[in-house]
Parts: structure tokens; sequence; C-alpha cells
């Protein structure tokens, strides 16, 4: 649909003034539709989920203090983490810092469009280079840039599944960020025999209810990505922009239950109006039309997992969570990319120390945690 331009000429009468409007206005991104199943907005403990803030804002500071000015993009922690009513104050616990006793990996799928770019991108490896010196370990596993959470679940599961099994406890600590959270989700339910090999599986700016930007894109216009610099990205099954759309992911979790034993988080991406990069205002001001709280790529709302533990909220953009243009590309990131920078090393290894000392505990719900009220 192209844009309507309104040129009303000079000495247009102010009765007129409000249909004016109206004819400029845009489209809802979320249509009216009577077809989908009922929907109710609850604060999140009435969905299940557990209260984790306060011990992870305790982590993430204490790795911030200990590690983070050696890092890249180092910011103070109450810079990096927002803070949101109900949070409760700090509980005094020690953090401990040695090095990992469990050896989780993180082993992180990324959003759509990734491997489109990744070869122009070339991350620098710095976040899997520093939880190694912490005892931990890190990997990506590459899934298709371009196709939906069922083509991209086999992906994950035939990767998971070629993995060596070590003796003792499970270690992966699968990490979906953006749609790669919907695609992890698709691969544990559709096949079970992954599942005793997964710890825990934390959503990172996921997509877990979809967006309504998707409602206004198609697919034609994420297959740009295949002409980025460098990319070698196929086209998949053209299904990528329709899996994230709201209706087709709230039917999903409206049909699908979590499985059992293994335990799942939600971080949130919220962040401060001025902590968002120029180039991706557009889609903060777009999705702003449903709701201003959100990472200019999904609202916040939609990040939280049923059933889950919330971790906290993160004042970075949704590119800031996870993709480091600005480490790689410093004259994009003065002219477009303008706020990229966020302490991931840090951040990677606080979600991996949280998860470790919430598996150490005897039950679901962790211990130290509070329902959100």
């Amino acid at each position: 649909m192209k844009a309507m331009v309104c040129t009303p000429t000079r000495g247009i009468a102010i009765s007129l003034l409000t249909a004016i409007l109206a004819a400029c206005s845009h489209p809802p991104l979320q249509p009216y539709d009577i077809g989908g199943s009922p929907l109710v907005l609850v604060p999140a403990g009435m969905a299940g989920v557990e209260d984790g803030r306060t011990r992870f804002r305790e982590i993430f500071c204490a790795v911030l203090q200990a590690h983070g000015p050696s890092l890249p993009d180092y910011r103070p922690c109450d810079q990096a983490l927002n803070r949101l009513a109900g949070e409760s104050a700090s509980s005094g616990a020690a953090v401990d810092l040695s090095p990992s006793r469990a050896r989780l990996v993180a082993i992180v799928i990324p959003g759509i469009g990734y491997e489109c770019f990744a070869p122009w991108l070339e991350p620098p490896g710095t976040v899997t280079k520093h939880l190694q010196t912490q005892g931990f370990d890190a990997m990506h596993i590459p899934v298709d840039a371009l196709s939906g959470t069922q083509f991209n679940a086999k992906q994950i599961r035939d990767a998971i599944m070629a993995m060596r099994v070590e003796e003792g406890p499970p270690r992966i600590v699968l990490v979906g960020y953006s749609k790669g959270a919907p695609d992890i989700l698709e691969a544990l339910v559709t096949y079970p025999e992954i599942r005793s090999r997964i710890a825990a599986f934390v959503s990172t700016a996921g997509a877990i209810g979809g967006s309504p930007l998707a409602n206004d894109a198609k697919q034609t216009q994420a297959d740009l990505l295949r002409h980025f610099p460098k990319s070698e990205c196929e086209p998949g099954d053209g299904k990528g922009v329709e899996s994230l759309r709201p209706d087709v992911r709230r039917k999903w979790l409206a049909e699908n239950s979590l499985p059992p034993g293994i335990r799942y988080y939600s971080l949130v991406a919220l962040p401060e109006p001025e902590r968002i990069s120029r180039v991706l205002k557009s889609g903060y001001r777009k999705l702003s039309r449903v709701d201003g709280r959100n990472d200019t790529q999904v609202i916040f709302y939609d990040q939280v997992l049923p059933g889950s533990s919330l971790l906290g909220y993160l004042n970075a953009d949704h590119w800031a969570v996870a993709v480091p243009v600005a480490r790689s590309h410093a004259t994009i990131s003065r002219m477009l990319v303008t706020r990229n920078d966020y302490p991931r090393e840090a951040l990677t290894e606080a979600i991996l120390r949280f998860v470790e000392e919430d598996l150490a505990k005897p039950s679901l719900p962790a211990a130290g945690t509070s329902q959100l009220q």
C-alpha cells in the first residue's frame, strides 16, 4: 500500500481538519480481527511468571563491578538495567564469581536475517572468549535467516543431536534472541529427544508474542537482506515474517505447553528513548502506535514467556542487546547505529551465573524468587 501524502491548500476550513487528519492517518499495526483466541493483558504473575529481577540485578551488578570496566562498552549497573515497579530491594546475598563448576554452555539462536548480514558484521567473538575465562562456553547454531519457526526448529534439533553428550547433568543453555526464541520453543515442543540435553532456555528480547511490525511487513522486504554485502543466505521456506505475526505466535502459545524438566527465563529489552539508535527510531515510533514501551522491534510484554522467571529489563534497544555493529563498523555507528554500546560480555556471564545458581536449587519455582504481582 502506497503512503498517502496530504497537501491541504491554504485557507481550508477548520471544520475539515478532523477529516484531513483521519485521511492522513496510518492503518493500525494490529488490525481488527475476531478470528484469534481470546486474550487478556494481566500482570505477569497471573501468567505464572516468577520474579527473579532482584537476584539477577545483584548478579549482573557484581559481574559489572568485577569485570565490566575491563570489558567493551562498560556501563554502570543502574544504567544497564531499568527498574520497573515491584522489584524488591537487594537481598544482600553474596554473589559467587568463582569459575563455573557446572561449565554451562550458552548456545545462541539468532534472529531473523542474521545469517544474511553476519559475514559483513564479522562479530569479534569477545563474548565467547570472556565466558571461557570464567569456566563457561558459548557457540551459536546457524539457522535459516528467512525461514519460519518450523523449518528452523528442525535445524536446531539436528545440531543438538549431533553434539557429544557428556556424563552428568545437561549443560546446554539455549539463548534465543528475537525470532530465535520462538525457533527454540518450536524445537523443544516438536522434538522431545533433545529435551534431556537441555538445562535451560533463556529468551533475550525474544519475539514470544510476535511483533505488530510483522503485520505491516512482507517477506519480500526481508528477502532484500539476501543482497546485503557478503551475504550468501538463501530464501528458505519464505515464512520468516509470517512466523513473527502476533496472531501466529499467540495461536502457537495457546496450543502448546512448555515441556517439563527445563528451566525457562525471560530477559526483556526496554530502552529509554534516548538509548535508541538513530536508524531504529522509525521502528520505535511505528511500534509506539501500539505501545511506547518497546525496543524498536518488540513490545515489552510480548518478550515475556508465560511460566518463565523474569530476569530483568535491559536499557538497550533491540540491536544493542546482541548485534555488535559499532564494534566493527565505526563509521556506520557514528551515523546510524548510534546507541549500539552495551556490556554484552558481562550480561551473558550474568545470565549463566544466574542460571547456574538457579539450577542448584531443588525445585520449581526457584527459591528466593517471588511471584510478580
